[in-house]
């Protein structure tokens, strides 16, 4: 049997606050990747398209809220009794 009652949720108000600051961090990384095009299909602006922004900072950042959201889920909710 469980130690835990049925009533009780297995993550707790901290894990999903970090479970949402994963999910906005994520979706920035996501706007900063965002960019890049040109109207003129005959123009290619290869420092626009390759800029640190797109190319390192943003994946950075995905990264992150994915770790963030990872340990969102593996972190044990404190007993609020």
């Amino acid at each position: 049997m469980s130690d835990k009652p049925q009533d009780e949720f297995a993550f707790g108000k901290e894990n999903y606050k970090l479970f949402g600051l994963a999910t906005i961090v994520v979706i920035v990384g996501y706007v900063l990747m965002v960019g890049g095009g040109t109207d003129n299909p005959n123009e290619f602006l290869y420092d626009e398209l390759f800029s640190f922004r797109r190319i390192t900072l943003a994946p950075i950042i995905i990264l992150a809220g994915f770790g963030i959201g990872f340990y969102a889920i593996l972190k044990r909710p404190k007993n609020e009794k």
